[in-house]
């Protein structure tokens, strides 16, 4: 097991064999090791830091001994056989061209919406007067006298954390820090996203 923090930069094409392959790209740059815990024969739990940001004063003395002030933390279980030390830095090279991975990042937040653009209901009847247009409908019998848990109503669509798995890396630029996977992953431009290896 291994894992790198990176920003996501977008998506584009790439053409390979007579073949159109749509991939996103990642800004892969070298990730500090800040914090190392859990550590035996099989794994280790591994702390991981990226981007520069000043620190308040219990945060610069927990990254003190790394001495590296990162945007983003994050921790990754990595396997025993990778020899890692406070401080050390971790770069794109972990990873290899044909690789699978799981990427994890945050979904696009799209503020409240209704049941319509959330869940994908039908819309009601428009005419003779309805006004049942966009309305959810009936939301469960009379015995119960509550709201069912887990029903399917209006609310906050999107800004959660998603994983998706069993994603090839197509490509990879060391000189860059580039990393090209192919497939779409969850997030916004420069939102950071943790890459695993399975």
């Amino acid at each position: 097991m291994k894992a790198i923090l990176a920003k996501k930069i977008g998506m584009t094409n790439i053409f390979e064999n007579d073949r159109n392959i749509p991939v996103t790209l990642l800004e892969v740059q070298p990730n500090t090791v800040l914090y190392i815990k859990g550590q035996d024969d099989k794994k280790a739990i591994v702390q991981l830091g990226l981007g520069q940001k000043k620190p308040n004063k219990p945060m610069a003395g927990h990254l003190k001994k790394s001495n590296s002030t990162p945007h983003y933390i994050k921790e990754a279980t990595f396997t025993a056989n990778l020899p890692l030390k406070i401080g050390q830095k971790i770069d794109v090279g972990i990873f290899q061209e044909g690789e699978r991975i799981k990427v994890r990042g945050i979904t696009k937040g799209k503020g409240f919406a209704g049941t319509i653009k959330r869940h994908g209901f039908h819309r009601g009847p428009q005419t003779h007067g309805s006004e049942q247009q966009r309305r959810p409908g009936s939301i469960g019998s009379a015995f119960p006298q509550k709201v069912v848990k887990g029903k399917k109503m209006a609310g906050r669509l999107g800004g959660k954390i998603q994983t998706v798995k069993n994603l090839t890396i197509v490509k990879i630029d060391k000189e860059n820090n580039i990393m090209a996977v192919k497939g779409a992953i969850p997030g916004v431009k420069d939102a950071p996203i943790m890459i695993k290896g399975i």
